[in-house]
């Protein structure tokens, strides 16, 4: 039964293979993506499911047993993940299949897309480091095609400093794991923990974890963040979207899991750092949010500011602060994706990247309009909202840790990004209009669709928090007492 572990990863890359054969069929190109990843979607809710009910669950590749063999490990944080990426990696594709791009659907986007979801995916799953960088590569790789897809010149220029940034921080990786397998001799996470565990942490493997820290930085977009904002400004809408959604989170993912699962012996150098960090993030992007009037690059600083609030429960360190951050990841993955399809909504429409450009939006487009103020109340953490569960979780976790400075910058981002998103609405929603009505163009119902499905789902998870605390509790039990998980992922019976 374990077997179906490997699907969320497998059958993307399955999908995207086949479909490379129907090139000239654009159709059966938009709408099989699809259907592969609403299949992808229940099989994630199904595994989920088994999680809560039988504990962690392992697959062996090759009957290999670990640390030796390859090794997926699913519990309830990888899931819950999984499911939300899957759920919004659908929305995407939905927005992308109806603005039909022809011109990069000819050089398969969907492909290259399915192809991202699986280096997601499988990042996720996976219990072993190499194969860690295995699926980070395979993500990569999508990405810079699809970065590059369209041969825009701005997309070029933005493109060879993302995959410059990126091949530096592989390298990294590289040399990380190198220290590692020298020094520990293994490569599998949960054998890694209990080697480290058993060391106690020396200074040789700190400085080893400190290495780490910085190549996800990286990925994430903690502190150096300068590749993200002209990166992500530079795609199409539902490209954008959906790396705003999942890329950075690949990161941020792997930050929790090394330092819970593997490097959380000396919290006072590696915790600490974290923190630090993260306020450094969240005043950087603060500060980005509100400097610009270009409204892509507001909301890449939104992108920015979001992984140094996720990063405040890591470096707090308790189980209300962990919990809180997996509320909050869950929420962004959804509403990261929601920011970047209306903000390319909006410039559609408008014709305008700019917030002083065009006004009175909400007279022509009256539901699009009230979707964008959804959002924004969202992600500012505003109650009944989903933002709100987690910034409320992350703040007491916090403040339990006495983490002061970091609770003020941290609710004092939340302030900046309210403004910074107000600033849109009221200057482009409000006020005579700009558009004339022979002029405006025509939203369909299936563009309008992954929106309002986003806008019901932020809404639905802020009211329905009890229906999500169960998965949130035990993915944060996991996280907060690493035996659990390497008694599952170590267990040879």
């Amino acid at each position: 039964m374990n077997n179906i572990l490997v699907f969320p990863m497998v059958l993307p890359i399955i999908a995207g293979v086949l479909l490379l054969f129907f090139r000239s069929n654009p159709n059966i190109q938009r709408w099989g993506s699809i259907l592969t990843m609403i299949v992808v979607f229940l099989i994630s809710l199904w595994i989920l499911q088994q999680v809560m009910i039988q504990g962690i669950l392992r697959l062996d590749f090759g009957e290999w047993l670990p640390p030796f063999g390859i090794t997926f490990v699913a519990d309830a944080f990888a899931m819950l993940l999984v499911t939300a990426s899957s759920l919004v990696s659908i929305l995407c594709l939905l927005y992308a299949a109806f603005a039909k791009d022809e011109k990069r659907e000819h050089f398969f986007l969907y492909p290259f897309l399915l192809l991202l979801v699986a280096g997601v995916n499988g990042s996720f799953l996976t219990g072993d480091l190499f194969n860690l960088f295995v699926c980070f590569e395979v993500m990569l790789l999508a990405s810079y095609v699809l970065m590059t897809l369209g041969g825009e010149k701005k997309q070029l220029t933005e493109g060879i400093k993302y995959i410059l940034i990126n091949i530096l921080s592989s390298w990294l990786f590289l040399l990380g794991m190198a220290y590692l397998y020298g020094t520990l001799g293994t490569l599998n996470m949960a054998h890694l923990s209990v080697r480290i565990a058993e060391a106690g942490q020396p200074p040789l493997l700190t400085t080893i974890s400190i290495l780490f820290l910085v190549v996800f930085s990286l990925k994430a977009g903690l502190v150096l963040y300068f590749w993200l904002p002209g990166s992500y400004g530079a795609l199409p809408t539902a490209v954008s979207a959906l790396f705003a959604a999942l890329l950075t989170k690949v990161g941020v993912y792997a930050l929790f899991r090394f330092f819970t699962l593997l490097f959380y012996h000396e919290p006072s150098v590696t915790h600490t750092m974290i923190g630090w960090m993260a306020i450094a993030t969240m005043v950087g992007g603060s500060l980005g949010a509100i400097a610009y009037k270009d409204i892509r690059k507001i909301a890449a600083y939104n992108v920015v500011i979001a992984i140094g609030f996720i990063l405040v429960g890591l470096a707090s360190f308790n189980y209300e602060a962990i919990q809180g951050s997996i509320y909050y990841l869950i929420h962004d993955i959804l509403l990261k994706g929601m920011l970047f399809l209306l903000i390319g909504t909006v410039i559609y429409v408008s014709g305008k990247t700019r917030l002083d450009q065009a006004s009175g939006l909400i007279a022509n487009y009256p539901l699009f309009g009230w979707m964008f103020l959804i959002m924004l109340l969202s992600l500012g953490g505003i109650p009944p909202f989903s933002g709100f569960a987690g910034k409320l979780l992350i703040g007491q976790g916090a403040i339990g840790a006495q983490e002061y400075v970091m609770v003020a910058t941290a609710f004092l981002s939340s302030l900046f990004v309210l403004y910074s998103l107000l600033r849109i609405f009221l200057n482009m929603f409000w006020g005579e209009t700009s558009i004339r009505l022979k002029d405006q163009m025509h939203l369909s119902k299936g563009t309008l669709a992954p929106l309002l499905i986003l806008a019901v789902l932020t809404t639905g998870l802020g009211l329905g928090m009890g229906i999500l605390a169960p998965y949130v509790s035990e993915a944060a039990n996991v996280l907060m007492n690493p035996e659990l998980y390497i008694e599952k992922a170590l267990n040879h019976k």
